[in-house]
């Protein structure tokens, strides 16, 4: 009895430093992160750019993966089901794993049980945009005009439930205004419509709306942030001309999923923090209108459950409910 838990603690011991031994030398083969939303958008292009230099702090190619669909819950599901080694994360977002926790009715994974959070990466708040035809040249312009046409003026989402619908939502309830909702299937189709006439404004990113901006082709009202946003320094923020509440980020950061070792995270970790300390990714960034702001696995995930309880409230508050 005696040799056989002796020879149980030698294997054991053997198991255990293997097990730490592979951590130590991970990676040993590519990486893959599921972008869960389409190549081109605002997401893509931060994970894109931080994965890049990550391959290079890692020294292992970091492959991207753009499965969308669902609000983000397709490619979220597919890490959320996959081996737990650290060689597949996905880019979660405030939607899949701020806002969608609240939204939907049946969501194919538990943001709490099935992911860790590794590394946030990036965030860009939103503008609201209207066109030179509207008249509008300040966010007071629009009220008025909201309050007197209620239900009048509509406003343009990358659909239901994203973080350019809530914004809508967030400055109809501070503001006190009628305003009418209308969903696309994406960002760009309202962006049509909005520079065509068929819609009065819309929330849109930053790094989507700069290059409309800076044309003339669209005119910025304001930052859904604490402070004025780096690229457009002339447009004030919500809070400062008083609505306090209207504060909106697309952010990203990378998830693995749960059970995966914890040196293993704090070494993608340690290897994204490097590389949003690139001046050259932090500037390439900073030139899409994102605002690379690391956060390790611990911060990371205070600040997940800070906005999975702040949209809760919201998306209650507007009713808003998706199967």
């Amino acid at each position: 009895m005696k040799n056989t838990l002796f020879i149980a603690a030698i294997l054991a011991g053997i198991l255990g430093s293997a097990g730490i031994a592979a951590a130590d030398n991970f990676p040993v083969k590519p990486i893959r992160i599921v972008v869960p939303f389409a190549a081109g958008g605002a997401i893509d292009i931060i994970v894109r750019t931080s994965g890049q230099q990550l391959s290079k702090e890692l020294g292992q190619p970091v492959l991207i993966d753009n499965r969308p669909g669902a609000g983000g819950n397709i490619g979220a599901e597919i890490v959320a089901r996959s081996q737990a080694d650290g060689y597949t994360l996905v880019a979660g977002t405030s939607a899949t794993h701020g806002v969608n926790p609240s939204l939907y009715a049946k969501l194919p994974y538990d943001v709490r049980r099935d992911f860790i959070a590794v590394a946030h990466i990036a965030g860009v708040p939103n503008v609201l945009v209207v066109t030179p035809a509207s008249g509008m040249r300040s966010l007071e312009d629009l009220i008025k005009q909201a309050r007197a046409n209620p239900g009048k003026l509509s406003y343009g989402s990358a659909g239901s439930g994203t973080s350019l619908h809530l914004a809508g939502e967030l400055l109809r309830g501070e503001a006190r205004i009628d305003l009418l909702h209308v969903p696309y299937k994406g960002a760009a189709p309202a962006n049509t419509d909005l520079l065509g006439g068929q819609i009065n404004m819309m929330f849109s990113t930053v790094p989507v709306a700069l290059p409309l901006i800076r044309s003339g082709k669209l005119t910025a009202l304001a930052v859904t942030a604490k402070k004025r946003h780096f690229a457009l320094p002339d447009v004030p923020t919500f809070p400062e001309l008083g609505y306090a509440s209207v504060e909106s980020e697309t952010w990203t950061g990378l998830f693995a999923p749960a059970g995966t070792p914890r040196d293993v995270v704090d070494a993608i970790a340690r290897g994204m923090e490097r590389a949003l300390g690139d001046k050259a990714v932090a500037d390439q960034l900073r030139q899409q209108g994102a605002e690379p702001q690391f956060m390790g696995p611990e911060s990371f995930g205070r600040y997940v459950e800070s906005e999975i309880a702040r949209w809760s409230g919201v998306v209650r508050a507007a009713g808003i409910k998706l199967e």
